[in-house]
Protein backbone atom coordinates (compact mmCIF):
# COMPACT_ATOMS: atom_id res chain seq x y z
CA UNK A 1 0.00 0.00 0.00
CA UNK A 2 1.13 3.44 -1.11
CA UNK A 3 1.88 6.02 1.71
CA UNK A 4 -0.84 8.51 -0.08
CA UNK A 5 -2.97 5.33 -0.13
CA UNK A 6 -2.48 4.70 3.62
CA UNK A 7 -2.75 8.36 4.03
CA UNK A 8 -6.12 8.67 2.89
CA UNK A 9 -7.04 5.21 4.03
CA UNK A 10 -6.41 6.40 7.80
CA UNK A 11 -8.06 9.96 7.04
CA UNK A 12 -11.74 7.99 6.05
CA UNK A 13 -11.07 6.33 8.80
CA UNK A 14 -10.61 9.18 11.18
CA UNK A 15 -13.61 10.99 9.42
CA UNK A 16 -15.79 8.09 10.24
CA UNK A 17 -14.61 7.85 13.78
CA UNK A 18 -14.69 11.09 14.61
CA UNK A 19 -18.51 12.11 13.83
CA UNK A 20 -19.57 9.49 16.01
CA UNK A 21 -17.66 10.51 19.14
CA UNK A 22 -18.43 14.29 17.97
CA UNK A 23 -22.01 13.12 18.18
CA UNK A 24 -21.65 11.49 21.28
CA UNK A 25 -20.07 14.02 22.74
CA UNK A 26 -22.82 16.69 21.61
CA UNK A 27 -25.66 14.62 22.82
CA UNK A 28 -24.72 15.98 26.47
CA UNK A 29 -23.17 19.32 27.16
CA UNK A 30 -19.93 19.16 28.78
CA UNK A 31 -20.25 19.64 32.50
CA UNK A 32 -23.58 17.60 32.35
CA UNK A 33 -23.12 14.92 35.31
CA UNK A 34 -24.46 11.51 34.18
CA UNK A 35 -26.44 11.21 37.23
CA UNK A 36 -28.76 14.08 36.08
CA UNK A 37 -29.03 12.74 32.17
CA UNK A 38 -30.45 9.34 33.59
CA UNK A 39 -32.99 11.93 36.23
CA UNK A 40 -34.16 13.59 33.04
CA UNK A 41 -34.72 10.64 31.36
CA UNK A 42 -36.51 9.05 34.51
CA UNK A 43 -38.44 11.86 34.16
CA UNK A 44 -39.73 11.30 30.96
CA UNK A 45 -40.95 7.85 32.21
CA UNK A 46 -42.16 8.49 35.10
CA UNK A 47 -45.73 9.94 33.55
CA UNK A 48 -45.16 6.79 31.07
CA UNK A 49 -47.73 4.28 32.93
CA UNK A 50 -50.22 7.04 34.04
CA UNK A 51 -50.76 7.86 30.50
CA UNK A 52 -51.21 4.06 29.02
CA UNK A 53 -53.83 3.95 31.92
CA UNK A 54 -55.98 6.97 30.75
CA UNK A 55 -55.38 5.94 27.44
CA UNK A 56 -56.84 2.47 28.25
CA UNK A 57 -60.03 4.16 29.78
CA UNK A 58 -60.09 6.62 26.85
CA UNK A 59 -60.51 3.73 24.27
CA UNK A 60 -63.09 1.71 26.68
CA UNK A 61 -61.21 -0.49 28.45
CA UNK A 62 -63.17 -1.50 32.01
CA UNK A 63 -60.69 0.16 34.53
CA UNK A 64 -63.09 -0.19 37.59
CA UNK A 65 -65.22 2.53 38.06
CA UNK A 66 -68.96 1.58 38.67
CA UNK A 67 -71.86 3.53 40.24
CA UNK A 68 -72.42 7.10 38.85
CA UNK A 69 -68.64 7.49 38.01
CA UNK A 70 -69.42 4.61 35.48
CA UNK A 71 -72.78 6.57 34.16
CA UNK A 72 -70.84 9.54 33.97
CA UNK A 73 -68.29 8.22 32.00
CA UNK A 74 -70.33 6.03 29.89
CA UNK A 75 -70.91 8.98 27.40
CA UNK A 76 -67.87 10.73 27.36
CA UNK A 77 -65.59 7.20 26.62
CA UNK A 78 -64.68 6.61 23.84
CA UNK A 79 -65.80 10.00 22.22
CA UNK A 80 -65.13 13.55 23.53
CA UNK A 81 -63.87 12.12 26.86
CA UNK A 82 -60.76 10.21 24.80
CA UNK A 83 -59.36 13.05 23.11
CA UNK A 84 -59.34 14.99 26.37
CA UNK A 85 -58.01 11.86 27.68
CA UNK A 86 -55.22 11.64 24.59
CA UNK A 87 -54.39 15.70 25.17
CA UNK A 88 -53.47 15.42 28.84
CA UNK A 89 -51.61 12.03 28.32
CA UNK A 90 -49.62 13.90 25.86
CA UNK A 91 -48.90 17.16 28.05
CA UNK A 92 -47.54 15.05 30.77
CA UNK A 93 -45.31 13.71 28.31
CA UNK A 94 -44.35 16.63 26.71
CA UNK A 95 -44.03 18.35 29.95
CA UNK A 96 -41.88 15.46 31.19
CA UNK A 97 -39.70 15.28 27.95
CA UNK A 98 -38.98 19.23 27.97
CA UNK A 99 -36.86 18.32 31.57
CA UNK A 100 -34.58 17.08 29.06
CA UNK A 101 -33.58 19.94 27.28
CA UNK A 102 -31.78 20.75 30.81
CA UNK A 103 -29.04 17.92 29.79
CA UNK A 104 -29.35 18.69 26.10
CA UNK A 105 -27.39 21.36 23.73
CA UNK A 106 -31.10 22.57 23.17
CA UNK A 107 -31.28 23.56 26.77
CA UNK A 108 -28.52 25.98 25.80
CA UNK A 109 -28.93 27.34 22.27
CA UNK A 110 -32.36 27.08 20.62
CA UNK A 111 -32.54 24.94 17.89
CA UNK A 112 -31.85 26.62 14.74
CA UNK A 113 -35.24 25.00 12.54
CA UNK A 114 -37.03 27.25 15.00
CA UNK A 115 -38.24 30.45 13.33
CA UNK A 116 -37.49 33.76 14.86
CA UNK A 117 -35.41 32.56 17.86
CA UNK A 118 -33.41 29.44 16.65
CA UNK A 119 -29.65 29.69 16.73
CA UNK A 120 -29.98 32.07 20.53
CA UNK A 121 -28.32 31.34 23.45
CA UNK A 122 -31.02 30.36 26.04
CA UNK A 123 -30.19 32.40 29.40
CA UNK A 124 -30.52 30.27 32.07
CA UNK A 125 -32.99 31.82 34.08
CA UNK A 126 -35.58 31.29 31.52
CA UNK A 127 -35.10 27.56 31.85
CA UNK A 128 -34.27 27.45 35.52
CA UNK A 129 -36.95 29.73 36.65
CA UNK A 130 -39.70 27.75 35.14
CA UNK A 131 -38.46 24.48 35.59
CA UNK A 132 -38.23 25.14 39.48
CA UNK A 133 -41.40 26.36 39.70
CA UNK A 134 -42.90 23.39 38.11
CA UNK A 135 -40.97 21.23 39.97
CA UNK A 136 -42.45 22.92 43.28
CA UNK A 137 -46.11 22.39 41.79
CA UNK A 138 -45.29 18.55 41.05
CA UNK A 139 -44.10 17.76 44.05
CA UNK A 140 -46.89 19.67 46.21
CA UNK A 141 -49.49 17.62 44.16
CA UNK A 142 -47.51 14.64 44.35
CA UNK A 143 -47.41 15.20 48.37
CA UNK A 144 -50.94 15.98 48.74
CA UNK A 145 -51.74 13.08 46.96
CA UNK A 146 -49.44 10.81 49.09
CA UNK A 147 -50.67 12.18 52.22
CA UNK A 148 -54.36 11.53 52.01
CA UNK A 149 -55.33 12.84 48.37
CA UNK A 150 -55.19 9.56 46.61
CA UNK A 151 -56.59 7.57 49.96
CA UNK A 152 -59.60 10.18 49.95
CA UNK A 153 -60.22 9.53 45.72
CA UNK A 154 -60.14 5.54 46.57
CA UNK A 155 -62.80 6.25 49.42
CA UNK A 156 -65.33 6.22 47.07
CA UNK A 157 -67.46 3.23 46.60
CA UNK A 158 -67.55 4.11 43.06
CA UNK A 159 -63.96 4.46 42.47
CA UNK A 160 -61.98 0.94 41.45
CA UNK A 161 -61.65 -1.04 44.06
CA UNK A 162 -59.53 -4.55 44.79
CA UNK A 163 -57.38 -4.90 41.71
CA UNK A 164 -58.19 -2.27 39.75
CA UNK A 165 -57.80 -0.28 42.51
CA UNK A 166 -53.92 -1.45 42.55
CA UNK A 167 -53.36 -1.04 38.96
CA UNK A 168 -54.44 2.02 38.99
CA UNK A 169 -52.24 3.34 42.25
CA UNK A 170 -49.05 1.25 40.77
CA UNK A 171 -49.66 3.24 37.44
CA UNK A 172 -50.22 6.93 39.06
CA UNK A 173 -47.16 6.13 41.79
CA UNK A 174 -44.19 7.01 39.59
CA UNK A 175 -45.69 10.44 39.13
CA UNK A 176 -44.55 10.89 42.68
CA UNK A 177 -40.88 11.05 41.23
CA UNK A 178 -41.78 13.31 38.45
CA UNK A 179 -41.39 16.64 41.10
CA UNK A 180 -37.98 15.81 42.83
CA UNK A 181 -36.88 14.54 39.98
CA UNK A 182 -37.17 18.10 37.63
CA UNK A 183 -35.75 19.95 41.23
CA UNK A 184 -32.58 17.36 40.84
CA UNK A 185 -32.25 18.11 37.19
CA UNK A 186 -32.47 21.69 37.15
CA UNK A 187 -30.18 22.39 40.03
CA UNK A 188 -27.53 20.42 37.83
CA UNK A 189 -28.74 23.17 34.75
CA UNK A 190 -27.92 25.90 37.16
CA UNK A 191 -25.10 24.78 38.81
CA UNK A 192 -23.85 24.89 35.06
CA UNK A 193 -24.99 27.31 33.27
CA UNK A 194 -25.03 30.13 35.80
CA UNK A 195 -21.63 29.24 37.00
CA UNK A 196 -20.57 30.09 33.64
CA UNK A 197 -21.89 33.76 33.80
CA UNK A 198 -19.68 34.10 36.80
Amino acid sequence: MSTTAATVTAATVGAAVVPGAARKRATRPAGTPRWAELAARATVWSTVPSGLWRLALGIGVPVGFSGELSAALDPLVPGWGTAYLVALSGLAEFAAFLTMGLVRPWGEVVPSWIPLIGGRTVRPLAAVVPAALGSAVLTFVGMSSLFGGWATELSDPDAPQGLAAVVMTLCYLPMLAWGPLVAAVTFAYARRTLGRRR
